[in-house]
């Protein structure tokens, strides 16, 4: 049965008592039910956000303090680096390390990606967990289809769910689920009391969306699969990154000014950010990470289109680069 969209902002006590749902700030029926599924997907307490950098801001919030330092995986999603550097005048320190090998000893907080965005490496479960710190893990790209971080003895994992979890390019959403009940009930009271609650509205296209996420996924990665196969073989590309999982890959091609030319000549595919979504969409990611970034790197979100279409685009943008 489909959950009912209210958008209410607030409801009547129950003999004078707030009931489970009592003004939008706190909670609705909408967030209540997506958060019911998310919890099941990845096997915790789920809190939803109003987006995924809002999702970021809660959790660092809550559990950290000013003097704190928290370990980010080199290569991350650039704009978690951002927000937490936004974050240093109130006292937070943030130290980067490869997530490949163990996190540094005096950190607070252990802050990886499986994989990361856009170089898709994965992490050292095992040498993350085995930190005295909470392991927070942004399992974005990967999506509980391919990773559950709480399995692997995380303590959070994060969700853009704007991306695979929406799929749709029509949400602004973000989630934390928990592995400690209490924990959630902490994320939960930072969400309330800041306002990153998120609205009803893209709450319930979550839910829908939720519904075809396996169907989804599990098509974007037979195309993903094929289309990295065909990138690394064809001249005008260096190197192909691709996790062996989920729809989006990364490739270089010889510079910025070949990148560029590549995600200006395709039809099919669109150039444009995000990513997560049913169609293709494909980005030179040096415009928004800078030097951290190879110059060359394109960033291919792999949608619903048919494999041998998607192909010939990228093929015929491909030849003149």
């Amino acid at each position: 049965m489909t959950t009912p969209l209210d958008r209410s902002t607030a409801w009547a006590y129950e003999q004078g008592q707030p009931g489970p749902f009592s003004y939008q700030r706190d909670h609705h029926p909408a967030a209540a039910a997506a958060e019911e599924a998310l919890g099941a997907l990845d096997g915790g307490s789920a809190v939803l956000f109003g987006s995924g950098m809002a999702a970021v801001t809660g959790v660092v919030l809550t559990l950290l303090q000013p003097g704190d330092t928290v370990a980010l995986a080199s290569g991350a999603y650039y704009g978690t680096g951002k927000t937490f550097a936004a974050l240093v005048r109130w006292g937070l320190r943030t130290v980067e390390f490869d997530q490949t090998a163990p996190p540094p000893d005096d950190v607070q907080l252990v802050w990886i990606e499986a994989p990361s965005n856009p170089m898709l490496t994965m992490p050292d479960f095992g040498a993350a967990v085995a930190h005295p710190a909470p392991v927070v893990c942004d399992s974005t790209v990967g999506t509980p289809l391919y990773v559950r971080p709480l399995a692997h003895g995380c303590d959070i994992a994060l969700h853009s769910a704007t991306k695979y979890l929406g799929g749709h390019d029509d949400l602004l959403l973000g989630a934390a689920i928990c592995r400690d009940p209490g924990v959630a009930e902490r994320i939960h009271a930072t969400r309330r009391q800041l306002g990153l609650t998120a609205a009803p509205d893209p709450a319930w296209l979550l839910l829908r969306s939720l519904e075809t996420i396996e169907l989804r996924v599990r098509r974007q990665t037979e195309t993903a699969h094929a289309l990295a196969d065909r990138l690394a073989a064809h001249p005008a590309v260096s190197i192909v990154r691709y996790p062996g999982f989920g729809g989006l890959l990364s490739f270089d091609v010889a510079d910025l000014d070949a990148a560029m030319r590549v995600e200006t000549s395709t039809r099919l595919i669109a150039n444009r950010t995000s990513l997560g979504s049913t169609r293709t969409s494909m980005e030179s990611r040096r415009r928004w990470e800078g030097e951290r970034c190879p110059p060359g790197l394109l960033r291919l979100s792999v949608g619903l289109e048919d494999v041998e279409q998607l192909w010939a685009d990228l093929e015929l943008a491909l030849d003149p680069a």
